[in-house]
């Protein structure tokens, strides 16, 4: 500050003459002096080309969780460096404090730490960071864009878990029951006991009740190490918002619920995100925690503006898995022409596998519905009716090939999913 303050006095020394100059000679003196006081402030600004910035990946976050980007910014000049730091981090990554004034002396370095809170889901980046370094009056400043590329990625936040325990509760009822009188595919042999009435003679071990001297049935549980294939449609239907969310993640959310609650089943579980090609896929064979390939191999998808590939999801199936298994569609019930994709597909998948579509259904419809208090409301009323109409008559038709449809609300999409996992698995059709 001291050398600050002998060139602003020297500077006003050399100028004192012109300011006593009358009428224009005054302004001009005026602007004189002020150039000359940018001129030495921005003389006395540390130097830019000597300041090295590092940034601190944040790593993963979930949607709407919070993260920190940490860069720090080293001085290895010889002046003190006053700088305002601006992080550019993209709009949807919630920068709390993109912007934060730092004070660095010479040959050393301070961290700034800039907190996130991402709105939206994917991988999310910050190009570069802009420093603009200040004089000690901060009349003037020097300014530099650094390359300091970082990203974060954003997972599913998976709001459905919360169904999880009840669901697993379902399941170890479902595989603790004594004796489940049910034979063929599907179960799998569990223990022997004795008869008793009411028992179906056809689960009498008759060789070993000739090795004792009381009659011994045989009892089942639901097999378990089946496949379970669910395939995502991440075409354009999936772009649409439904209950203010894209039906995308609602897809992934009741993909989440289903696969980990299968895989605690004990079965295998394949995700395959699919439109035209295989846009990310995971499983349980491979090494590693099934949920996290899951929510990683979700974070970057998004919906492409493009019609399914209908012709290619049998292929996609058969990839994965050559024996029976249960397949789950999460598509939509409306898009396309349901008779030329959804439905010949489904119901030819449904002669080696059991087959699941499932849909979410936009609660806006049932508002609709209810509203008919004047002639604009009567004829929304009346094209909710004809939607609703529209996807029962394809719900329909996939029930008559053998299909399981679930077609529910955003919220409740994922849980009637699983429940419909766990009545296919307590009636051995898996």
């Amino acid at each position: 500050m001291a050398l600050s303050g002998r060139f602003v006095l020297l500077a006003l020394l050399g100028l004192a003459p012109v300011l006593l100059l009358p009428g224009w000679g005054t302004v001009l003196g005026v602007v004189l002096v002020l150039s000359a006081l940018l001129a030495v402030e921005l003389g006395l600004a540390a130097s830019l080309r000597s300041v090295d910035v590092q940034r601190s990946e944040p790593g993963n976050v979930t949607l709407h969780g919070t993260a920190v980007s940490t860069l720090t910014v080293r001085n290895n000049g010889r002046r003190r460096l006053r700088a305002t730091v601006r992080d550019a981090w993209q709009p949807s990554a919630g920068a709390q404090n993109p912007v934060q004034e730092v004070e660095v002396p010479a040959g050393e370095s301070r961290r700034v730490m800039v907190r996130l809170r991402p709105v939206r889901r994917g991988d999310l980046r910050a190009p570069h960071v802009t420093l603009r370094s200040q004089g000690p009056l901060r009349l003037a400043a020097r300014q530099r864009t650094l390359e300091c590329p970082g990203s974060v990625r954003v997972l599913p936040p998976f709001h459905s878990r919360r169904h999880l325990p009840s669901k697993l509760r379902k399941l170890r009822e479902l595989d603790g029951k004594a004796a489940v009188q049910i034979r063929g595919a599907g179960t799998e042999f569990d223990s022997l006991r004795d008869y008793v009435r009411g028992d179906d003679v056809r689960s009498i071990d008759w060789r070993a009740t000739a090795r004792r001297s009381a009659v011994v049935v045989r009892t089942w549980r639901p097999e378990r190490d089946r496949r379970v294939v669910i395939i995502l449609d991440t075409s354009r239907t999936s772009a649409a918002r439904i209950d203010d969310e894209p039906r995308l993640d609602t897809g992934m959310e009741a993909a989440l619920l289903l696969a980990v609650l299968a895989e605690r089943g004990g079965d295998r579980v394949d995700f395959v995100a699919f439109d035209r090609r295989p846009r990310a896929r995971a499983g349980s064979a491979t090494a590693g925690n099934l949920l996290g390939q899951l929510v990683q191999a979700m974070a970057p998808l998004e919906a492409e503006l493009i019609e399914l590939d209908w012709s290619g999801i049998p292929g996609q199936v058969r990839a994965v898995s050559a024996h029976r298994s249960l397949v789950v569609l999460l598509t939509s019930l409306e898009g396309g022409a349901p008779e030329e994709g959804l439905i010949p597909v489904a119901a030819q998948l449904a002669q080696q596998h059991v087959v699941v579509v499932a849909a979410v259904r936009d609660p806006m419809l049932g508002l609709m519905l209810q509203e008919r208090h004047n002639a604009s409301s009567v004829f929304r009323a009346a094209a909710a009716e004809r939607a609703l109409l529209e996807r029962e008559a394809v719900s329909s038709q996939l029930r008559h090939h053998g299909v399981e449809v679930v077609d529910a609300e955003p919220h409740q999409l994922p849980p009637q999913l699983a429940d419909m996992y766990i009545r296919l698995k307590a009636a051995g059709r898996l």
